[in-house]
């Protein structure tokens, strides 16, 4: 047997991949190479043909997961009870109006074109065009066009967190299963949404910049492009600057103790990511609205406190949820396997994950942005300390044949567009709100104010609550909902038709008013609702004027 210092010596074949050279470097030789790679799916290049290649290429482990992924998605999401919730969502509605106004008119949306109650103020879309996904889908399939667009912007995300936590810790199993509960802690936005595909923008740019951290600089030119797109998708565009600012800024320094230790940017690459900033600020111009959609999500944070409070979501993070208990298990993991084999930490990883969890714990609608954010760096830590060597090995045929019977269960329990259309029934008065009259002045729950935008009926306010707070409208309505002088408030409004759950405090009150009575009832699903009209003022009866006697004797 030759000495293992003859063996380190060995130079690989060049078609060897990486796993390949280190086991023949080994002391194996090229026979029990070829024979140990193609057990794992990966036979030797120049060994099989180029079909058998690209066949292996693409139906590796890799394909394997991302099944698993749909397969999850498709069970947990696409079941009809989830679906029906998801058409329930308020936004999706007014959404999809929003996008059939920009395609058929082909014009932007720069004044309010639905409510009565602010009808034809300054309004700015800054969602656009997050929207056209779900409206192409809608046109093409409808309501199982918007669910397939939801599931699969869904998947897109676990799949690109899966990716990036196999890029940084080389261990698909691991990569898998932390991916496994970053897809739990997605699950509060995981509908209809137009913030899932702003996160595949987030996503990308942590792509680029743990690339960077691989040495792949050039890369960072690919940032600017980014964000002349994530700028029209959604708002949060501002907190992946933050996030680019805050990258430089940790890389401006060396720093070594403890558990820290990074070096400073050469000039070279620091110079580059200045540029690359300075680009991403003026492709943020590259939108519809100007300066007024790059201000769009400072107006959020400082002016719309109502929203803020009264949106669940913006709430802190409550075990209520499967997504803060995952939050909680993701936390412990890092801990746990830091106190089992700790590592050297960058201070942009430390205070990635610190700003990801802070805000998760503040605003529990950002458990999803947490997956995306410390799912990688969590990865990393997990498949150091409870992982060992990375087991590549799979059989593409099966491979294969295990992603097309997922797919074939999956198209067969998908439901029908008349199975989605009893669904919506079963949320919405759909033929109440189809008898509203264009000149009615109608209140109705924030609920249904979307799938009113969307069959061209005027609420008194929608989902949106931006411009309803900016107008006082939004006061009103929660006034009326939390019964603070409720009909003051209609008065004032002149509000003269509403329409309520009837199982409402105001419903209760309106019916023991004199002023308003009952005109329709619809049952959808196990809720009922009221619509309400104002009763018209009794008509007094024609007075005739009593003769005099002596007319009267006169005839």
């Amino acid at each position: 047997m030759e000495p293992l210092s003859l063996h380190r010596n060995r130079t690989p074949p060049r078609h060897f991949p990486s796993r390949a050279s280190a086991l023949y470097c080994k002391g194996m030789s090229a026979e029990q190479v070829e024979r140990n790679i193609s057990i794992m799916g990966a036979p030797l290049a120049g060994r099989a043909g180029l079909f058998t290649r690209v066949f292996n290429r693409i139906f590796s482990r890799h394909l394997l997961y991302a099944t698993l992924f749909v397969l999850i998605i498709g069970f947990l999401r696409g079941n009809l009870a989830a679906v029906n919730s998801q058409l329930a969502d308020p936004d999706i509605w007014w959404h999809l109006a929003d996008a059939r106004i920009v395609t058929t008119t082909q014009h932007f949306i720069h004044t309010e074109p639905y409510s009565f109650s602010v009808a034809g103020e300054r309004w700015v879309n800054p969602e656009w065009l997050s929207e056209m996904p779900y409206w192409m889908g809608y046109s093409s399939l409808g309501l199982k066009g918007i669910i397939l667009v939801s599931l699969l912007g869904l998947w897109a995300n676990v799949f690109f967190v899966y990716w990036r936590s196999y890029r940084m810790s080389r261990h698909p199993a691991a990569a898998f299963w932390v991916a496994i509960l970053g897809f739990v802690m997605m699950t509060i936005n995981a509908g209809p949404r137009t913030i899932v595909i702003a996160y595949l923008a987030m996503s990308a740019e942590m792509a680029i910049l743990e690339a960077v951290g691989r040495g792949r600089t050039r890369l960072l030119w690919l940032l600017p492009p980014l964000f002349c797109v994530w700028i029209n998708l959604h708002g949060s565009w501002l907190i992946g600057f933050a996030l680019l600012v805050l990258y430089i800024l940790c890389g401006l320094f060396s720093f070594e103790k403890g558990s820290f230790e990074q070096q400073a940017f050469c000039r070279a690459d620091r110079n580059r990511l200045l540029q690359v900033l300075a680009a991403s600020l003026a492709a943020l111009m590259v939108n519809p609205y100007g300066w007024r959609l790059i201000w769009n999500p400072f107006d959020m944070m400082f002016y719309q406190t109502l929203n803020i409070k009264s949106v669940q979501e913006w709430q802190p993070l409550s075990l209520a949820w499967a997504a803060g208990w995952a939050v909680f298990a993701a936390i412990g993991l890092l801990v746990l396997a830091n106190c089992l084999c700790g590592r050297k930490w960058k201070i942009f990883e430390f205070a990635l994950l610190f700003f990801a969890w802070f805000a998760a714990f503040d605003h529990m609608r950002f458990t999803f942005m947490a997956a995306v954010l410390a799912v990688p760096l969590l990865t990393v830590d997990v498949a150091r300390s409870f992982f060992s060597e990375p087991d590549e090995k799979t059989i593409p045929a099966m491979n294969a044949l295990f992603m097309i019977g997922a797919l074939c269960v999956l198209a067969y329990i998908f439901p029908t567009n008349a199975v989605l259309k009893d669904g919506l029934a079963a949320r919405f008065p759909l033929q109440t709100i189809a008898s509203i009259q264009p000149s009615w002045r109608t209140f109705n729950q924030d609920g249904l104010g979307g799938i009113m935008d969307f069959n061209h009926r005027s609420p008194f306010v929608d989902s949106r609550w931006d411009i309803f707070e900016h107008h006082g409208q939004l006061q009103d309505f929660l006034n009326v909902s939390s019964f603070k002088e409720p009909l003051k408030t209609l008065d004032k409004n002149r509000i003269d038709h509403v329409l309520i759950l009837a199982n409402w405090p105001l419903a209760t009150l309106l019916d023991e008013s004199s002023g308003w009575h009952v005109i329709r009832q619809e049952g959808a699903g196990e809720y009922t609702w009221d619509l309400y009209a104002r009763t018209a003022p009794a008509t007094p009866a024609s007075v005739v004027p009593s003769q005099p006697a002596c007319a009267a004797a006169r005839h």
